[in-house]
C-alpha cells in the first residue's frame, strides 16, 4: 500500500502489483517521442556529473512484442477493451500507432 513504482507500467503490473489490487496508475506524456531518456547524476556537492544511464527509449513500433501485448488483452477476459483493440487494430491497421 501507498508504493511508488519506478519503469515500464506493463513489467511493473505484471511482476509486482497482485492482480484487483491498482486504484491509480500514472502515466507521464509525452508519448512515443521518439526519444531516449536518461537519468543524470550529481557529484556530492551538488555539482553536474558526466555519469547518467538510459532510462528508456519512448520510441514504439508495431513489433513481436507488441502482437504479444495486443494478444494478451484478446485473451484476457476482458471483452469490453478486446472489442475496442480490435477495432482500433481494424481501423488504424498493423503500424506504429497501434504500439
Amino acid at each position: 500500500m501507498n508504493h511508488l513504482y519506478y519503469g515500464d507500467n506493463l513489467s511493473v503490473l505484471r511482476e509486482s502489483i497482485r492482480d484487483d489490487s491498482v486504484d491509480l496508475i500514472y502515466l507521464d506524456p509525452p508519448f512515443n517521442s521518439n526519444a531516449s531518456y536518461n537519468v543524470l547524476f550529481k557529484g556530492p556537492s551538488g555539482s553536474e556529473s558526466a555519469a547518467q544511464i538510459e532510462a528508456f527509449d519512448d520510441t514504439w513500433s508495431w513489433n513481436d512484442s507488441a502482437e504479444q501485448a495486443f494478444g494478451e488483452v484478446l485473451r484476457s477476459g476482458n471483452g469490453a477493451a478486446a472489442e475496442m483493440l480490435r477495432a482500433m487494430r481494424s481501423f488504424l491497421g498493423e503500424n506504429d500507432m497501434m504500439a
